[in-house]
């Protein structure tokens, strides 16, 4: 059944290859420009870079870049940083989203849900940087936090306070917005099995634990797995942008680490090295990530 499906799917791209080709080859040609192309410039890393030489002239140094990074004294505290930072985040942020969109397929009156969805939304249209602006006004010794509880604590210069700020603000800004495929997930799922639960006796929590959390378990499944391989895929810039000088201890990650060695200090060969340890540690914990779910989970995965 499967082979003929195949081979008939076969049959129809071959009598309208025209229309394949025509639809496919932009995208195609904009993805090998600006995505496969650019890869060429991991060659940087491996070498003593010259600008004015080129990436084919500059001078061949090896893993060179890479030794001098492990074992930079300020290497494990960056590492640790980025991790920390990222697996707290994972760990405090990936259940908040589902949680969200389990309440809200609970608003049965779907004028009063929409509101609900529009106000959640909201945050994820707010920029990084404003973010960040409006974060320092709030915990600034001056502003509405401590004069809510009649303090003058200065949280942006506390190190040990910057990963709850960071975590926080992240799933208040980001949360409603993750929420959506859940909740259109929940929408397709089937109203007879709830009904059905209900005849039954079953308690809400039931419900959610028997008939809506199994609708959406595949793509909880795929969003761990994606946002696992990406724990250490940070961006520099609302880190960075909430950076101080007193809170570097814990603010200091691999990509604000990359971005002042690369384009403030002009070290391009280092900081490509440093990016490029992001990346393969990265594609090593998708991986790895990816083979634990689909033993725990029946094979499935991505």
């Amino acid at each position: 059944m499967k082979d003929g499906k195949l081979n008939s799917s076969i049959k129809y791209v071959k009598r309208n290859w025209q229309l394949y080709l025509f639809f496919t080859l932009p995208g195609l040609l904009l993805t090998i420009i600006f995505k496969y192309i650019p890869m060429g410039g991991i060659l940087i890393a491996f070498e003593d870079f010259n600008p004015m030489r080129g990436i084919f002239g500059s001078e061949w140094v090896g893993l060179e870049h890479f030794r001098r990074f492990l074992s930079s004294p300020d290497f494990m505290t960056y590492l640790v940083n980025t991790l920390k930072l990222s697996v707290y985040g994972l760990l405090w942020g990936f259940p908040v989203p589902i949680v969200l969109a389990l309440l809200l397929n609970r608003i049965r009156r779907k004028s009063l849900q929409k509101k609900v969805q529009l106000i959640i939304y909201a945050p994820n249209f707010i920029s990084v940087i404003v973010l960040c602006g409006m974060i320092f006004i709030f915990l600034s010794p001056v502003g509405p936090v401590n004069k809510l509880f009649g303090t003058s604590i200065n949280f942006m210069t506390m190190p040990e306070a910057f990963r709850s700020i960071y975590i926080a603000s992240g799933i208040w800004q980001g949360a409603g917005w993750a929420s959506i495929m859940y909740t259109a997930a929940l929408a397709n799922s089937s109203p007879e099995l709830t009904e059905a639960a209900v005849i039954d006796g079953a308690s809400i929590f039931q419900q959610i634990l028997n008939v809506d959390l199994p609708a959406i378990k595949s793509i909880i499944v795929i969003q761990f797995i994606l946002q696992a391989g990406n724990i250490m895929s940070l961006g520099f810039e609302k880190a960075y942008a909430l950076q101080t000088s007193l809170n570097i201890p814990t603010s200091e990650i691999l990509p604000t680490y990359v971005y002042k060695l690369g384009l403030q200090m002009g070290d391009y060969s280092f900081s490509t090295a440093v990016g490029l340890f992001n990346s393969v540690i990265n594609v090593i914990l998708l991986i790895l990530v990816n083979t634990i779910v689909k033993k725990l989970n029946d094979g499935e995965g991505i």
